[in-house]
Formats: C-alpha cells, sequence, structure tokens
C-alpha cells in the first residue's frame, strides 16, 4: 500500500510536472522557431534582438508561468492521474489563463526584447496540441494493466441501502476509475450484497482493512449509534485508511457542500454554489448582455419577415406573443415569442404543459418556426432585460410549477438560477413535456457544474443543433 500510494501522490505527479515542463518549453520553442524562422513570422511586427539565446529568459519564465497555471488549478492532483478529459480540461483553462496573463505582462513590463504578440499566439495554439498529444500518451501508459491497478485505490463500502448499490454500481463500470471498488462491509443485522464481494462486518474492522488492503472505506449509512462510529473512525486511522461518508442529507446541490465552524463545531451546508458567486454572475451578465445585443441585431431581419408571414397567414392576432413565465427565486416576468398559434389558442394553454407538434392550434408556419425555434428569438430581449440568461433551465408558467414540484423530485431549486434560451437538458434532447425528471435532472446537473467553460460549450452545441423536431413549450 504505501509503494502504491508514494507512486500516485509523488512519483507519477512529479513525472507529469516534469514532462508538462518539457513540452510546454518546446511549444514555446517551436512557437518562436515559427515566429522567427519561417514566412509565418512576416505578419508580425520586426523584433530587435530576437536571437534565440536572448528570447530563452522568457521563454523559461513563460513555461513557469504555464506550470504555476496547471498547479493552480490542481492538475496535479492524483484523483485526476487517471481522468483524461478532466486533465485536458484544466489544461485547456490553465493554457489559456496563461495566454492572457503572459500577453498582458508583456504590454506591463518592457522586456528585452519585446515579447511578440503573434509569437504568444503561435505558442499557445502549439503547447495546447502538443499539451493533448503528450497527456493523450500519458493516459495510455498509465492506464496499462500492469500500472493502473498500483493507481488505483481500493475502496470498501460500510453499510447496505440504496446509496450503496449506486456507488458500488459506479465504480464496477469503470474499469479505470480512480477508486477501484473492492467490495462491502456490512453492519450487524445487514444482509450480504448479492453478487458482489461480501468483506465482512464491523467487529475485526481493523484486520478487514488490512487483509483486503483497504485504502478508502466509504460509509453509505451514518445512522450509527456515536460510539460505534467512533470505533470506525478509529480503526481507519491506525489502519492509514481515508474515511468519506455518502451525505445521504443532501441529495442535490452536493457541489456547494463545505464544511465551516460554527464556535468550536463543524457544520457540513450547501453554501454559495460557483454560479451564484459575485465575480461569476457578472461574468455571465457580461456574456449575456454582449451575446443579447448581438442576437438581437443579427436576427432583426429574420424577425421582421416573419412577423409579415404572421400577419400573412393570421392577420386578427398580434405578432409578438407575450406569457408569464417563473424566473430566479419564483419572481415572474414577461418571455417574448413570436406567436406560432391562432389568437384564442391562450385560452386552452392551461392544460398543457407544453405544445406538442401536431398540435392543432398551430398555424403552418408556426411549426416551421418551432422547428429552427425561430419563435425563440425575441427572448434575446429577455436576456438583454435581464429576466433570463443565453444558458440555463427553461422558464415554466407559474401555474405549471406547483403540479410539477409536487410530481418531480428537487424540482424547485432549477430557480436559483436565471432561465436561459437555451440550456444543458436542450443540448441533450430533453425538451417540452419529453421525460421532465430526466431535464430537471440535467438541470440540476447545470447548476452544480456551471462554468463560462460549460456555457460556451452548450452556446456552440445549441447552433450545431439548432434544429429540433419537438417544441420548446
Amino acid at each position: 500500500m504505501a509503494e502504491s500510494a508514494r507512486l500516485r501522490k509523488v512519483i507519477i505527479p512529479s513525472f507529469l510536472v516534469v514532462g508538462d515542463a518539457l513540452v510546454a518549453f518546446a511549444g514555446l520553442s517551436l512557437g518562436y522557431w515559427l515566429r522567427y524562422a519561417t514566412p509565418i513570422g512576416s505578419i508580425g511586427l520586426d523584433v530587435p534582438d530576437a536571437r534565440y539565446l536572448a528570447y530563452l529568459p522568457l521563454l523559461l519564465l513563460g513555461t513557469a508561468f504555464l506550470i504555476a497555471a496547471y498547479a493552480q488549478l490542481n492538475l496535479y492532483e492524483e484523483r485526476l492521474l487517471l481522468r483524461k478529459f478532466q486533465a485536458l480540461s484544466l489544461i485547456i483553462k490553465g493554457t489559456t489563463f496563461w495566454f492572457v496573463a503572459y500577453l498582458g505582462l508583456s504590454l506591463v513590463l518592457k522586456f528585452q526584447p519585446p515579447i511578440s504578440r503573434w509569437f504568444v499566439i503561435l505558442a499557445y495554439v502549439i503547447v495546447l496540441t502538443l499539451m493533448f498529444v503528450w497527456r493523450s500518451m500519458a493516459y495510455r501508459l498509465f492506464t496499462r494493466p500492469n500500472l493502473v491497478v498500483r493507481l488505483r485505490q481500493r475502496v470498501a463500502i460500510l453499510g447496505w441501502n440504496d446509496e450503496a448499490r449506486a456507488l458500488a454500481a459506479d465504480l464496477t463500470a469503470q474499469t479505470a476509475h480512480p477508486l477501484a471498488f473492492a467490495g462491502v462491509i456490512t453492519l450487524p443485522g445487514e444482509p450480504e450484497p448479492e453478487g458482489l464481494p461480501a468483506l465482512g462486518t464491523t467487529d475485526l474492522l481493523h484486520d478487514t482493512l488490512r487483509v483486503h488492503q483497504i485504502d478508502v472505506l466509504i460509509a453509505a449509512r451514518t445512522d450509527l449509534p456515536r460510539d460505534q462510529l467512533h470505533t470506525i473512525v478509529e480503526a481507519c486511522e491506525q489502519a492509514f485508511v481515508e474515511w468519506k461518508i455518502v451525505p445521504s442529507s443532501f441529495q442535490i446541490l452536493v457541489s456547494g457542500l463545505r464544511l465551516q465552524m460554527i464556535g468550536r463545531l463543524p457544520v457540513l451546508g450547501v453554501e454559495e454554489l460557483a454560479i451564484n458567486r459575485l465575480f461569476n454572475r457578472a461574468l455571465k451578465r457580461l456574456i449575456d448582455t454582449a451575446g443579447a445585443l448581438v442576437g438581437l441585431i443579427l436576427s432583426a431581419p429574420v424577425v421582421a419577415v416573419l412577423a409579415l408571414l404572421i400577419k400573412r397567414e393570421s392577420p386578427d392576432g398580434p405578432v409578438f406573443f407575450a406569457q408569464t413565465r417563473m424566473g430566479t427565486g419564483g419572481r415572474l416576468f414577461t418571455l417574448w415569442k413570436l406567436r406560432s398559434m391562432t389568437p384564442d389558442a391562450a385560452k386552452t394553454d392551461h392544460v398543457h404543459v407544453s405544445t406538442q407538434s401536431g398540435d392543432a392550434r398551430l398555424l403552418r408556419l408556426g411549426g416551421f418556426m418551432r422547428r429552427w425555434n425561430l419563435d425563440e428569438l425575441p427572448q434575446f430581449w429577455n436576456v438583454l432585460c435581464g429576466d433570463m440568461s443565453l444558458v440555463g433551465p427553461r422558464p415554466e408558467r407559474p401555474h405549471h410549477v406547483k403540479h410539477l414540484a409536487e410530481e418531480i423530485p428537487h424540482y424547485l431549486p432549477r430557480h436559483l438560477v436565471k432561465p436561459g434560451m437555451t440550456g444543458w437538458a436542450q443540448i441533450n434532447g430533453l425538451r417540452g413535456g419529453h421525460d421532465l425528471a430526466r431535464r430537471i435532472q440535467h438541470d440540476i446537473y447545470y447548476i452544480e457544474n456551471w462554468s463560462p467553460w460549460l456555457d460556451l460549450q452548450i452556446l456552440g452545441l445549441t447552433l450545431v443543433r439548432w434544429k429540433d423536431s419537438s417544441a420548446a413549450g
């Protein structure tokens, strides 16, 4: 166990740091060569005394900055050794941060020779490419059978319930997961799980942990007497086994769980989520405002043409359709759409959670607009006004919210953030009244895992998957 722990905690992370540094330096050097020794460099301005030896301190400084950015993002933690795509995501974030910081530093400080901005752009692209190749090769090495066994931590689950069953299923399904499922340690009076390794009971816990070489013990049940929990924790400490607990009291928003001290007592609870932090809210609002302005300008000719066609097919009704929806914190707002239905459709609107494609109330043009989501173009105005975001859970009508909250577990937390024109559920094909429970799960996932990168990913996939065969509601 000690040798495997040293491999995970010291040897492999050190290997990755050295490898990343060499690859980063090679990428910066290749960027220098392209900038100053090939015709590509003619695009940039002349830089005096741009000899390689003169540039070498800048390349070493750039390499150090890049590794520091990766370390700040916890790229070298052991939990990421077998997590290829999570590691690559952090590399993209770290390299992008380095790109901005390096350019900014070159403008503030007067280096000699000056840092060429064209060189920085070339180096950014090259470093990202080389890092992807290098880390993919390293991942293939780490996942070889003789090495992956030593990199995975052996996990035992304490207690048997629904949470334990789900955890065991997740761990056994992934052969390259950082945690390897070793078996279940049952509590007195519990039946042994069928089809899974049973490691015994808590009566001889210390010996069980040692014999089965357990690295991590995860308690799926916490409804135990205080003295029994104390004994279990002591056994883990004596065997140098990590002790973790499944927070069954918190079924959602677990990414916001934080331990804080109230007086002398530690208290676990849901604190502020990343999406609701001040800087992140300001950044998201900035992106929303810019995107809404661009969207309104680009969509104006399309909206004008559609308005004429709507009036031609249905002259008695208005062009725009206003509907009350529920936004952040339960606040009501007016959502705007291009009218896609007959003028009297609102009389029976209360019985429909969403409009199906074959609804008799739809205009001929309305079906076309809904297939391509063109009826939602006026919602750029809602985004500009601050009632909505470009990305977020789709807003529902107030008279449906209470009904859905009673039927679907954890429905209401989706109102912790602004509703969006598009969202994680929509790009995964969950629109309208289709599988509402799964749609809510996707909304909660978005809220818990929000980042600017996730928003950009959703916006990009929305453009690719713009056409949809079902209505958005």
